[in-house]
């Protein structure tokens, strides 16, 4: 499932080239103003912070939530406490597109992560050309050639890079890199399986200073008190805040897990 996704993803990027090259997109990107301080926001801190999620489908679930105006919904997440915004800009699986990103970075003034499957530059460029502060890299997905390059071509742009893993040699990798937000995924995503106790065995191989962010699984404020039981600094949320009728309300109660 993961290598479809990556796949789709980069075809899905490479028509976009035909019609904007990458050039054009490097300029975009360029242009646009310094990227917001995704460490900072996401910093440590005496409470949970929250990433939520602008999520219409996905592959395990199929169609989620017609989502008409993200950039309303990012709006209502940002009242509600979250610290930063992520939007899928997969659209085969996900629904989601950049057209998405760019309205959410023009309704909120917190740091907005482009949740997607990342694997060339022309990526990263388009990101920083819509307004991402972050860039999603999963560790699953690439070789360490293109993950260091793809972290470092990041970094140079002025943005952040949550580097996602879902096992001990993946973080291995991620701590090697020098990753300085590292995601733990609860969910497999060559199987799509769950365990929510998968951070906890695995955050003790974070290093101090890094901060940890539990991905995946998160349906009720008890597992979010269970991830910041674990040492969790951030925790990911998507279908939960889509789903369940009252996206601010829902977070509220996120928050005070």
């Amino acid at each position: 499932m993961l290598s479809d996704l990556v796949a789709g993803s980069v075809a899905d990027a490479q028509d976009r080239r035909a019609l904007r090259s990458l050039a054009e997109v490097e300029a975009a990107a360029l242009a646009r103003p310094a990227a917001l301080d995704a460490l900072q926001a996401l910093a440590p801190a005496d409470r949970i912070k929250i990433i939520a999620e602008v999520k219409r489908a996905s592959p395990s679930r199929g169609p989620l939530a017609d989502i008409p105006d993200p950039a309303a919904l990012a709006a209502a997440y940002e009242t509600g406490g979250a610290s930063a915004i992520s939007v899928l800009t997969e659209g085969r699986k996900f629904g989601g597109s950049l057209a998405d990103l760019e309205a959410v970075r023009a309704a909120v003034s917190i740091p907005v992560l482009r949740k997607d499957f990342i694997a060339e530059p022309y990526q990263v460029f388009e990101a920083r050309a819509a307004g991402a502060d972050i860039v999603l890299l999963i560790v699953a997905a690439l070789d360490d050639a293109t993950l260091g390059s793809l972290h470092t071509l990041i970094g140079e742009l002025g943005m952040t890079a949550l580097v996602e893993t879902h096992d001990a040699a993946e973080l291995d990798r991620a701590v090697q890199l020098g990753a300085q937000l590292v995601g733990v995924n609860a969910r497999n995503l060559s199987t799509f399986e769950l365990d929510r106790d998968l951070f906890g065995r695995l955050v003790d191989k974070i290093p101090a200073g890094v901060t940890r962010v539990a991905e995946s699984a998160v349906m009720a404020a008890a597992d979010v008190a269970h991830y910041r039981a674990a040492g969790a600094d951030v925790v990911l949320v998507g279908e939960a805040l889509v789903t369940q009728g009252d996206p601010v309300a829902t977070l509220t109660e996120f928050l005070g897990a």
